[in-house]
């Protein structure tokens, strides 16, 4: 008999690219993951995974099996969220992927407090810079700033963000503050690799865009933030990342009279997924926590003037 541990094992096999990922992302042994695999294949009559030293890859028949493997478990899953809703609880795995600065800032908190008012709940979180493919990747949801590129994925919006150019006070008084586009384009810049390094400000005549000279380029906002506090340059960086450092003076709002172009933060989740119980009520749980404005914004001053 086909038992439902061995079709967990192997999915997560089949996503993961190797037994030992598999083995850390369901919390098991590897000898456990590759015994249960094992044990399935016996049962099936099939070599579901070829192993050479170097790979592991799925064979015709692991292909064949895969997608059937995947509707076992969802409709095994649906149906244990329908029963704990009608118990009025929430219980089983949610596995989550989100933006690691985002996540150490804010997501984290929230995610703490989600779990202790729904005890059942068994939750993944990865944090990853990298536009994770959610469905290959095993994730229920993923949550993103700024443009979902997959269109594939429907994306559910949390709350708007804004961007601010922000530098240390020793900076602006070695090199001056900016007061126009012209005199920012020359300022030293910290970039993040993961977008262009275009500034991008929304005008009455349509966006504004220049190029300012980067000085460092990192791909995570954390580390910018800190180079920003080191007087390495000028950034616009989301201000859940600074809002702290506002706040304390340690960091000065840089005001060119013309607003940073904003982003939205989305959570989003396969179509062939639709939202479960557990999901939907996480939405809604990092709605309310984040508010929308959210409250790392509360003390941020007014929009600037749009300038054309």
């Amino acid at each position: 008999m086909m038992k439902l541990d061995g079709v967990t094992v192997f999915v997560a096999v089949a996503e993961a690219g190797s037994i030992s990922e598999a083995a850390r992302r369901i919390g098991l042994a590897k000898s456990v993951v590759s015994e249960r695999l094992a044990e399935l294949e016996r049962v099936l009559g099939a070599k579901l995974v070829q192993r050479t030293t170097r790979k592991l890859a799925l064979t015709e028949d692991g292909f064949a099996f895969l997608g059937h493997a995947r509707t076992i478990l969802r409709e095994v899953e649906e149906a244990s969220a329908q029963l704990s809703e009608r118990r009025g609880s929430l219980s089983g795995p949610l596995r989550i992927a989100g933006p690691v600065g985002f996540g150490v800032a804010h997501l984290g908190r929230a995610l703490s407090a989600f779990l202790a008012a729904h005890p059942g709940i068994d939750l993944s979180l990865d944090l990853d810079d990298r536009f994770v493919d959610v469905a290959a990747d095993g994730y229920d949801a993923v949550i993103r700033h700024g443009a979902i590129r997959d269109n594939r994925l429907i994306a559910r919006r949390l709350c708007a963000t804004r961007r601010v150019l922000v530098a240390a006070p020793g900076y602006l008084a070695a090199h001056g503050t900016p007061r126009s586009l012209d005199e920012l384009e020359q300022a030293s810049a910290v970039h993040y690799t993961n977008r262009n390094s275009d500034w991008r400000f929304t005008a009455a005549d349509g966006a504004r865009v220049i190029r300012p000279r980067a000085k460092l380029r990192v791909n995570n906002g954390l580390v910018m933030r800190d180079a920003v506090l080191a007087g390495i340059g000028i950034a616009m960086l989301p201000s859940f990342f600074v809002h702290e450092k506002l706040a304390d003076g340690r960091l000065v709002r840089i005001d060119i009279g013309i607003e940073p172009e904003g982003a939205e933060l989305y959570i989003a989740y396969p179509p062939n997924r639709s939202a479960s119980a557990k999901l939907t009520v996480l939405i809604e749980w990092l709605r309310r926590s984040f508010g929308d404005p959210p409250y790392w914004e509360a003390g941020l001053p007014a929009r600037a003037e749009r300038k054309s």
